[in-house]
């Protein structure tokens, strides 16, 4: 796993955003708070108002979140890619990461109403 970033493919980030991302490589707070924890897994809960942005967070085990409500959200993401996501009440995305993968990104809320994420990671 590299211990920094390539920052080649940011020439369309901010400075900031380009320092924000080396300096939380490693942070692995992927939600605002944990709600419950047990051996075998971590739930979190992750509430960003319009305009709100949670920093980069690495994630390396394998998770899924679910959205409470609607609303949009943009995300940078380690290899310079930058999407955006329209949410709808309950979807969920599942994503099963190997050991020794992982991808950083951030969560920005660019839409109108209040996003919240309920995220499981299970831990190995």
């Amino acid at each position: 796993m590299p211990n920094e970033p390539c920052l080649e493919n940011f020439s369309d980030w901010s400075t900031e955003r380009r320092q924000e991302i080396v300096e939380n490589w490693s942070n692995r707070q992927v939600g605002s708070r944990v709600v419950s924890e047990t051996d075998n897994l971590r739930i979190w809960h992750l509430e960003l108002q319009p305009g709100e942005r949670a920093p980069f967070h690495r994630h390396q085990e394998s998770y899924f979140w679910t959205v409470i409500g609607e609303g949009k959200s943009r995300s940078h993401y380690h290899d310079g890619a930058i999407r955006d996501t329209n949410y709808q009440p309950g979807d969920t995305r599942h994503y099963d990461i190997r050991e020794g993968d992982f991808f950083v990104h951030d969560l920005e809320n660019i839409g109108s109403t209040t996003l919240v994420f309920v995220t499981v990671e299970f831990k190995r």
